[in-house]
C-alpha cells in the first residue's frame, strides 16, 4: 500500500480536529462574553479571552495544514513541510498573548481593583455547562486522535504527545484540555463569588486561568521550537535505519548517521558509510540505489536519503561525530 494515502488520511483526520475545534471555540467565546457582561465575572471574561485565543489557534493551524502541503519546487527543494511549525508556533504565541495576558490582567484587576458586583449568576452556570458540553465534543475528537497515534505507535500517549511530529492534534487537545480546566476554574471562581460576595474568588480564578494559559502556550512554543530548527527522528526509526545500513552485504561501517524532519511524516536521511574497499564504483552506485529504495519501503516517513562513501579511519571525520554525539558514537563504534 502506498504511503501517500496514509499521509492525506493523517492530514484529513487532522483537519477535522481543527475544523470541530474552531467552530466550537468561536460558538463559545461569543456565549461567554455575553455571560461575562451579564454577570460582571472576571473570570468569565477571562474565559471568554481564552475561548477567542483558541479560535485565533484553530485559524493558524489550519494555515499550516493547507500551506505545508504545498509540493517541493526549486526554491524549496525539500518542500514546505516545516511551515507547518512555523504556523503552530504562532498558534502558541498567540495562546499566551490573547488569552493568557487577558486574563492574567482581567484576574488582578479583579483581585486589587474596585470591588465588581455579581449579577444574574445563574446565566454564567449555564453558559459554563453548555461550554463544557460543547468542549467535550472537541476534546473527545482530539482525544482519539492521539489516541489511535499512540496505539500505532506502540507508545502511551503521553510519550507520544512528546515526540509527535504533527502539532495540530497535540494542539488541540491540549488546548481543549486547558479549556475544560480553565471552565471548572471559572465556575468555582462564580460560585465563591456567590456564595460569599467577594469578587477575590473570581480574580483568583482568573489569575489560575491564566496562569494555565501560560504553561500551555510554554509547552507548544518548546515543541514547534524544537520542530522548527530541526529535530532528528524519533530514536527507535533511527535505530531501524542504522541496522538496515549495517546490515547491508556491501558496508562494512556506518560512520555516521544524521537524520532530521522535514516535516509531519518526512524524514530527511545522511548516512556517511565505509564500503568495501574490494567493490568498485559501479558496485557502490547500485548499492547506494537499492539501499535508498530499501529505507524508502521499509521506513515510509523517509522522504530523501543521501549516502556518502567515506572511509572509517578519517580522524577528521570521527572527531566531529565524536564531538557531536560523545559517549553515545563510542558505544555504536563511530
Amino acid at each position: 500500500m502506498s504511503e501517500e494515502p496514509e499521509r492525506r488520511d493523517a492530514g484529513g483526520e487532522s483537519t477535522l480536529t481543527v475544523l470541530l475545534a474552531g467552530g466550537v471555540n468561536l460558538a463559545i467565546a461569543v456565549m461567554k462574553a455575553v455571560a461575562g457582561v451579564i454577570t460582571g465575572s472576571g473570570a468569565m471574561l477571562s474565559e471568554a479571552a481564552h475561548s477567542v485565543a483558541d479560535t485565533f489557534t484553530e485559524i493558524l493551524l489550519l494555515t499550516a495544514l493547507r500551506r505545508s502541503g504545498r509540493p517541493a519546487d526549486v526554491v524549496h527543494p525539500f518542500g514546505y513541510g516545516k511551515e507547518r511549525y512555523f504556523w503552530s508556533l504562532l498558534a502558541a504565541v498567540s495562546i499566551f498573548a490573547s488569552g493568557a495576558t487577558f486574563a492574567l490582567y482581567e484576574g488582578f484587576s479583579t483581585v486589587f481593583g474596585e470591588p465588581v458586583e455579581q449579577t444574574s449568576p445563574i446565566v454564567g452556570y449555564v453558559v459554563l455547562a453548555l461550554a463544557f458540553v460543547l468542549e467535550s465534543v472537541s476534546w473527545t475528537q482530539a482525544f482519539r486522535q492521539v489516541r489511535r497515534g499512540a496505539a500505532e505507535q506502540n507508545r502511551t500517549i503521553w510519550k507520544f504527545l512528546r515526540y509527535i511530529d504533527d502539532p495540530a492534534p497535540k494542539t488541540v487537545f491540549l488546548e481543549d484540555s486547558a479549556a475544560l480546566i480553565g471552565l471548572v476554574l471559572a465556575f468555582a471562581g462564580l460560585f465563591l463569588h456567590h456564595v460569599t460576595g467577594s469578587a477575590v474568588y473570581d480574580g483568583v480564578a482568573s489569575i489560575l486561568i491564566g496562569v494555565l494559559l501560560a504553561v500551555v502556550a510554554y509547552v507548544l512554543g518548546r515543541t514547534n521550537l524544537r520542530l522548527l530548527i530541526g529535530r532528528q527522528a524519533d530514536l527507535p526509526v533511527l535505530r531501524g535505519i542504522r541496522e538496515h545500513l549495517a546490515g547491508a552485504p556491501e558496508i562494512e561501517s556506518v560512520v555516521d548517521l544524521q537524520t532530521m524532519l522535514l516535516g509531519t511524516d518526512q524524514i530527511l536521511v545522511c548516512a556517511r558509510v565505509d564500503f568495501d574497499d574490494a567493490l568498485g564504483a559501479a558496485d557502490v552506485e547500485r548499492a547506494c540505489v537499492r539501499l535508498t529504495a530499501e529505507l524508502h519501503d521499509e521506513f515510509s516517513d523517509v522522504t530523501e536519503v543521501f549516502i556518502e562513501p567515506v572511509p572509517r579511519s578519517d580522524p577528521e571525520l570521527r572527531a566531529a561525530v565524536l564531538a557531536r554525539y560523545g559517549e553515545i558514537a563510542k558505544r555504536y563504534g563511530r
